[in-house]
């Protein structure tokens, strides 16, 4: 016979909130959501500043979000696309895992492209300024250690 209290010791607390869903998947739900919105937001006069200078890619694009990271149609593209994974990530812990330790990876090589590469090199084609080169690496450990702590199985 199951009691109250040996049920609540078979499943962890949070294994399972918000309809059957884990902390990872809601992390890279919350990820997803964040960079979709912000794909979206690179695509709007007065949020993106500059915007009549955007270019598909390279460093002559001026358009800058909120006035400070500057952007491109590629750049916006690629922040789409990774909301679409964080979403696409809801359905699986593992999935969800995997998009944040990657994702991280991803966002720690870009960081340090952006650091190697000079900003008015042809090589920056996607651009990066300084602002974006230091949230890419906030970006990379956020993901990573994220990925990590709630991607754990939880042993009852």
């Amino acid at each position: 016979m199951t009691t109250p209290d040996s049920a609540s010791h078979s499943e962890p607390l949070l294994a399972k909130p918000h309809a059957g869903r884990t902390p990872v998947q809601l992390v890279a739900g919350v990820f997803g959501a964040v960079f979709l919105l912000v794909g979206i937001l690179g695509f709007v006069p007065g949020i993106t500043a500059n915007f009549d200078t955007i270019m598909f890619a390279g460093h002559h694009s001026e358009a800058a979000l909120l006035g400070i990271f500057q952007v491109s149609v590629l750049h916006n593209v690629v922040h789409l696309l990774f909301g679409v994974a964080g979403l696409l990530a809801l359905r699986s812990r593992g999935l969800a895992k995997s998009y944040l330790i990657v994702g991280g990876i991803i966002y720690a090589v870009l960081w340090i492209y952006g650091l190697i590469v000079p900003m008015e090199s042809m090589g920056n084609f996607v651009p990066l300024n300084t602002a974006d080169n230091w949230l890419h690496f906030v970006l990379a450990v956020a993901m990573v250690t994220t990925g990590i702590v709630f991607g754990r199985r939880s042993h009852p």
